[in-house]
């Protein structure tokens, strides 16, 4: 489902399936999840925030609407499967900077294909299942750019563009509001898709959606208040 106004197919047309390229921007696990700090020890931090990326980019990875993942960072350990890419040690770094090289990268030498379709997913989503970023994504392949709101309302969580359309996405500070106003088509989407996980609370409640592997297994080792893992 989408918020907004859709197309409808020709009658007896048979649509063709979206093949996507998603880019996942990763920070190193050392640095991320800053917000996680004071409920956590530095070593728990770090575990969590490893965990949320692998289980992140394995879901990803398992989609069925996904050919190509491509993780942008420093740590190819994160990448699982997926295909890294380096930030270049010269250039700009941070959130934006790292996008930017994925998209480019993702649609290097696709001019003549017309620039396949490509998102930009973040790397925290540690209770997403696979059938529910094909949900998202088929209701995506029906705009231009679309995206998907995060559960805390102001921020996204993902960020798409069709074949043929550019993207310029604007993740940071009250993203939601930025990609309305730059004509992304809200998507209405699950929510393991749309928890994020920045802080002990974000966690307790994607706890409760479930989550991988990874993110179980470093969250048993932690307290969570009100959550799986609680004394």
């Amino acid at each position: 489902m989408t918020r907004g106004g859709e197309s409808t197919p020709a009658r007896g047309a048979i649509a063709r399936p979206t093949a996507w390229t998603v880019v996942i921007p990763v920070k190193a696990p050392a640095g991320a999840k800053t917000r996680l700090a004071a409920a956590v020890s530095p070593a728990e931090r770090e575990a969590l925030a490893r965990a949320f990326a692998l289980d992140t980019i394995a879901a990803v990875l398992a989609a069925r609407s996904v050919v190509r993942v491509v993780v942008v960072g420093d740590d190819p350990s994160l990448a699982g499967g997926a295909e890294f890419l380096a930030e270049p040690a010269d250039g700009p770094r941070g959130l934006g900077p790292a996008i930017a090289y994925g998209i480019a990268h993702a649609r290097a030498g696709d001019e003549e294909a017309g620039f396949r379709p490509v998102a930009v997913l973040l790397g925290d989503l540690p209770a997403l299942a696979p059938e529910e970023l094909d949900a998202a994504l088929e209701g995506a392949s029906r705009h231009p750019l679309a995206f998907v709101r995060d559960a805390d309302g102001t921020g996204t969580t993902l960020a798409t563009a069709a074949e043929g359309v550019h993207l310029a996405p604007h993740f940071g500070i009250d993203s939601a509001a930025r990609h309305a106003a730059a004509g992304f088509v809200e998507l209405e989407a699950s929510a393991r898709l749309r928890r994020d996980v920045d802080t002990i609370e974000a966690l307790v409640e994607a706890v409760s959606l479930g989550v991988g592997p990874n993110t179980r297994a470093a969250a048993a080792r932690i307290p969570l208040r009100g959550g799986a893992g609680a004394p």
